[in-house]
């Protein structure tokens, strides 16, 4: 049964959903083949993008500008509108300084809905490429985007903002609000010396914005800092919940999967590669933060763990977690100081973007990456006993893995290149802000981030420039689409094709053996691109660190 159609859900928003179908003269029954849904999703991203960027512009004449904020720059609102649109909420400015309460509320956060089930729709459209017969038939994506919105986003963001306003998430329409300090504050401002008995606290809408920002592994924060800010992430348990929610959808996809299919072992399967991948990184990360800074060691420091960078709230381990958790699921929310990292602490956040961001990745968009490579992988098994490639009762011929080879290879393309020009060219070397190893990882961060769509930075990048700003606002946009079109054009392809029934000769793809030749398939990809790379920026910054 559909979502759509469950008895509780459907009897409370399928008059909603009908009504929105009838205001747009939309026909949900009406089928689309991959050139219609592909069409229909770029130009619901372009108008998306538009209105993002106009908001932003206009901000300072809009109502809701509680803060009396003026229009966002030029460069700055194409960056944010692009990062929004294509899931990636990379943000090169502080939420509380920059963004009204109007655009805050109308074009972030509904672009946080609309941008993480836009990847949800574009994995449906995959699976029934995968699970038809004969047929053209994608679905229509816009009956997807709005049954995705109204069934699955907004009942799970209402949850979950509700539970974070209990443990003290802010949420309301106030400005600011003033609160006395214990001590007076001294401070400089304008050269002069200044003193304060009283701080001014940014408030507004978080938990609405928190909420889906990571249940839809969006990432953006409402505050400078994202999740390590008290009134976005106050206790232990809000961190947990957040934490959880960064991965409940992209993992609840791999169960989707299977039960389209009909298969539900299929849907296990990639969800066990996944989790191999992840938790043996996480514990790796775990590890080398708790060891700490050896050149401490070596002034006659005691050993401690690495605590720079990270709230005393959430101490060592929570921050390694949330760090591997946020840059595997394609979230980019952060609860501690990456730039802060150890070097191989650091390494592996930056090496689970670089893998293509499929170890659970964003909401759909993360499996539908997964299953490019698992139709690699079947191909290479498929070289490797003589038969032609099969997945799931489909042949696998040279137009799937050419769509497949494109789509993934596309994003490394978009993070190497730029940044190679990054630290040969003036205007981007004038943004790092530390030389050598570390500030090559600083921009290879940056465009890694940006170029898997997933939002999280060093943060000793100054990414507010024209350099950083329209360049990222292009890779962001290229990596997003120019790999959603190749997987449309995939499903339309395996779509038309006959169902091969299986035979002896047939390659399980839901056992050990096919779970680990499809890990080593995405290890090696991403390490035979991105080694080199990592040996010149956290490598070469942990042996000068030790001493070697």
């Amino acid at each position: 049964m559909n979502l759509h159609e469950a008895p509780v859900l459907g009897r409370v928003l399928g008059p909603l959903e009908r009504f929105l179908y009838k205001v747009c003269g939309i026909d949900p029954a009406e089928p689309m083949d991959w050139r219609e849904y592909a069409a229909a999703v770029l130009v619901f991203k372009f108008l998306s993008v538009l209105v993002v960027y106009v908001v932003q512009r206009l901000q300072g004449h809009l109502p809701l500008n509680l803060q009396g904020f003026g229009a966002v720059g030029g460069h700055l609102a194409f960056n944010t509108a692009a990062s929004f649109v294509t899931n990636t909420n990379w943000q090169s400015y502080g939420g509380e300084t920059t963004m009204a309460t109007l655009t805050q509320m109308f074009a972030l956060t509904v672009q946080n809905f609309v941008s993480a089930v836009s990847g949800i729709a574009v994995l449906a459209a995959l699976i029934r490429g995968l699970r038809g017969r004969e047929t053209a038939d994608l679905g229509n994506f816009w009956a997807d985007l709005t049954r995705g919105t109204l069934y699955v986003m907004l009942p799970l963001s209402t949850v979950l903002a509700l539970a974070l306003v209990s443990q003290g998430v802010v949420q309301n329409f106030k400005a600011t609000a003033t609160v006395p300090l214990v001590e007076t504050l001294s401070y400089e401002d304008q050269g002069k010396r200044q003193t304060t008995q009283e701080q001014i606290i940014p408030l507004g809408p978080a938990a609405s914005q928190v909420a889906i920002k990571q249940l839809g592994t969006n990432g953006g924060g409402y505050y400078n800092v994202n999740s390590a800010h008290p009134l976005e992430n106050p206790t232990p348990l809000s961190n947990f919940l957040e934490s959880w929610a960064i991965l409940a959808l992209a993992a609840a996809c791999c169960t989707m999967f299977g039960v389209m299919v009909k298969d539900r072992r299929q849907g296990w399967a990639l969800l066990i590669a996944m989790t191999l991948v992840l938790v043996p990184l996480m514990l790796f990360c775990i590890h080398a933060e708790a060891r700490g800074n050896p050149a401490l060691a070596r002034l006659g420091a005691a050993s401690a763990a690495n605590m720079e960078g990270k709230e005393a709230r959430f101490g060592v381990a929570d921050s390694a977690i949330w760090a591997t958790v946020t840059t595997a699921a394609s979230n980019g929310s952060v609860n501690s100081m990456h730039d802060s990292f150890t070097p191989l602490g650091g390494l592996v956040p930056m090496f689970l973007m670089q893998l293509g961001e499929v170890v659970f990745g964003g909401v759909g968009s993360g499996l539908y990456g997964m299953l490019l490579f698992v139709i690699v992988a079947v191909f290479v098994a498929g070289l490797m006993v003589g038969r032609t490639p099969e997945y799931l009762g489909k042949k696998i011929d040279p137009f799937e893995m050419k769509m497949a080879s494109f789509a993934v290879l596309v994003p490394p393309f978009l993070v190497l290149v730029p940044t190679a020009l990054a630290v040969v060219t003036a205007a981007g070397k004038a943004s790092l802000a530390n030389p050598g190893a570390h500030g090559f990882s600083e921009a290879l961060y940056a465009f890694s981030s940006m170029g898997n769509n997933n939002g999280s930075a060093f943060a000793g990048l100054n990414a507010n420039v024209p350099f950083y700003d329209i360049v990222g606002g292009v890779v962001m946009l290229v990596s997003r689409f120019w790999v959603m079109v190749p997987v449309l054009a995939l499903a339309g392809s395996l779509g038309k094709k006959k169902l091969i029934p299986a035979g002896e000769g047939t390659l399980p793809t839901h056992t050990p053996l096919f779970i680990c030749l499809l890990i080593g398939v995405v290890l090696i990809v991403g390490a035979l691109t991105f080694v080199p790379a990592l040996a010149l920026g956290p490598v070469v910054e942990h042996l000068m660190m030790g001493g070697y």
